[in-house]
């Protein structure tokens, strides 16, 4: 009869238990396989096989007794790194999808808004398309790998010990706020100086010619404008996205 004792057991399943429990809560907040199409049950065995692979590139794990005060601590930094990273990406695509809603705030789309059943939030038309163009090329340019790596990293910088805020410190996520907005401001920047050129133009011609209904010709003007400018800033979108991302990323190796 095979038998087997409890540290047995702990150094069989500890090892797998901390990335595991990282990589869970890293696509629970990842864009893309976080979100609410991708069942959990595909997330779960997608998190023990990630986890499962990348234990030759691992540090050693410390064996904890699961029962325990430290154990508990432990679950709670795995959690709290994996959400950090998950978050950091997620940072990246706000950035992009508030460029659209502000391009479509000065095109005048805005008015159109809708329900979406992703994020199960409101959104407008121009910060959809953003958000869905940024998903696409979140994929093309292998940023899921990128995450991944820096996951698997984050336990030679983050190791797995009795301090679970410590990482607090050295990533600063609270700072990922104005990055948000630099970043935003950034891609939309392109698109927003073509529309106030355009706007100052409309106002130029309402002075010069009051008989023209500026109202009338303006929106279609704009929205013309608008739409030109989206698609010649669109294939230009890879580059602040990368940089964003490899930036956030680096912060957590």
């Amino acid at each position: 009869m095979i038998e087997f004792s409890e540290a047995q057991l702990l150094g069989w399943i500890v090892p797998l238990l901390w990335p595991f429990l990282r990589m869970l809560a890293l696509l629970s907040a990842l864009p893309v396989l976080g979100t609410r199409t991708v069942p959990m049950r595909v997330r779960v065995a997608l998190a023990a096989f990630i986890a499962l692979a990348a234990q030759p590139a691992l540090p050693p794990m410390p064996v904890v007794a699961l029962d325990t005060p430290l154990a508990f601590a432990l679950v709670l930094q795995q959690v709290l790194v994996g959400l950090a990273i998950g978050f950091a990406a997620r940072v990246v695509f706000a950035a992009v999808e508030y460029a659209g809603e502000f391009v479509g705030l000065q095109m005048g789309l805005n008015f159109a808004g809708f329900f979406d059943p992703v994020s199960a939030a409101a959104g407008t038309a121009t910060g959809r398309l953003y958000g869905t163009m940024v998903a696409w090329l979140f994929v093309v340019v292998d940023g899921h790998l990128l995450v991944i790596a820096a996951l698997a990293q984050s336990f030679e910088t983050f190791a797995v010990g009795p301090q679970p805020l410590d990482f607090l410190r050295h990533a600063r996520p609270h700072e990922w706020g104005a990055e948000l907005f630099r970043v935003g401001l950034w891609v939309a920047l392109p698109v927003l100086t073509m529309l106030l050129f355009v706007n100052l133009v409309l106002g130029l011609i309402s002075r010069i010619a009051p008989q023209i209904n500026i109202f009338a010709v303006g929106f279609p003007v704009t929205l013309a404008v608008g739409l030109l400018g989206m698609l010649a800033t669109l294939p230009l979108l890879a580059q602040p996205f990368t940089l964003t991302l490899q930036r956030l990323l680096e912060q957590l190796r």
